[in-house]
């Protein structure tokens, strides 16, 4: 007898879908990078989506050299500060906090944020002269006083790793940024690919059908046909968590990989749309435009990271993008 096969109903996707404990996404990886050092994360909050008309590069494709409508999403990105240098070490259980110096003269508004140690000094990097250092990174935060779209002030501090060079080169890298702004070019290119990180849009508690795009019962159900058909097997004697229940749906952390850096500007007047973007207003410091669209809704903390899967043989060049819409968004 012939197997029976059919493809799987309704989502393969993460579980368990629990709320994600904060809105500043957190990063367990980093990949290793060759070249001079240089910061490996930046950070910056969303505003909306555009199109743009950008030039095909692609020799071998059937629009080669003519220009595609492209959807990008805008990223406002005002300069980052380095609040602080941290030192790892190795461990058995693998790299180990050995310590961390920090800035003087930080935003004030930081301290809302966590305690901020006030003794450290030039001399604090001494102590660790010799510990055998096995990674170097920093810890940032973002300024959202400077975005007027963002109605908050209170900055959003992580953790980003410097790469490239050696040991002694990191961290002098990192002496030398300590305590001073960096800006998103010394993050990324036009045209490099890069991971987004971000909390996606929530959607409170939902039933089974919508959270997991399970197939509706049948009509001669007396119940209910939005609802679950059986909850798993006699045994074992509980429910399984693979089970499609209902409950939280959205506010997930998710990592989008390869996204490409189509732009990246100064003047936030070059992009801004007609009557500003929609829930968020006018862009007025830097900016970036990534392909395609990127987790969370508007206003939401946007995470960029060095792409950890980039593609081989990808076209790495600045993109030739002849127009960028600054049509309303407003629907009028």
């Amino acid at each position: 007898m012939s197997q029976r096969r059919r493809p799987k109903r309704g989502s393969r996707a993460y579980g368990p879908r629990k709320r994600a404990q904060s809105q500043t996404p957190r990063l367990d990886s980093w990949p290793e990078i060759s070249g001079a050092p240089k910061i490996q994360g930046f950070a910056g909050y969303k505003a909306g989506m555009t199109h743009a008309f950008v030039v095909d590069k692609r020799v071998k494709s059937t629009t080669s050299g003519m220009e595609l409508q492209v959807p990008v999403t805008v990223i406002e990105v005002p300069p980052m500060k380095i609040a602080a240098v941290r030192f790892y070490e190795n461990s058995i259980v693998g790299l180990k906090t050995a310590g961390e110096v920090w800035a003087q003269d930080l935003e004030p508004l930081l301290s809302k944020r966590l305690n901020v140690p006030k003794n450290h000094t030039e001399a604090s990097f001494e102590r660790y002269n010799d510990l055998d250092v096995e990674d170097v990174r920093v810890l940032a935060y973002t300024q959202p006083k400077l975005v007027t779209g963002v109605p908050k002030k209170v900055p959003d501090i992580m953790e980003l790793r410097i790469g490239g060079g050696t040991i002694p080169e990191r961290i002098a890298y990192a002496k030398g940024i300590l305590g001073k702004d960096v800006v998103v070019t010394d993050f990324a290119v036009e045209g490099a690919f890069i991971d987004v990180i971000a909390i996606t849009k929530g959607k409170g508690f939902q039933g089974v059908t919508k959270r997991w795009g399970v197939k509706l019962l049948s009509h001669r159900n007396s119940k209910h046909r939005r609802g679950i058909g059986n909850m798993g097997p006699k045994r074992p004697g509980y429910v399984r968590s693979t089970v499609p229940a209902s409950g939280q749906m959205g506010y997930h952390q998710r990592t989008e990989c390869n996204k490409k850096v189509v732009k990246v500007g100064t003047e936030g007047a070059e992009v801004n749309p007609k009557g500003g973007f929609i829930n968020y207003g006018e862009i007025r410091n830097a900016y970036v435009l990534v392909k395609g669209s990127v987790p969370g809704p508007t206003k939401r903390l946007i995470r960029f990271r060095d792409a950890t899967r980039a593609p081989k043989k990808a076209d790495t060049s600045a993109p030739d993008v002849t127009y960028v819409s600054t049509e309303s968004k407003q629907g009028a």
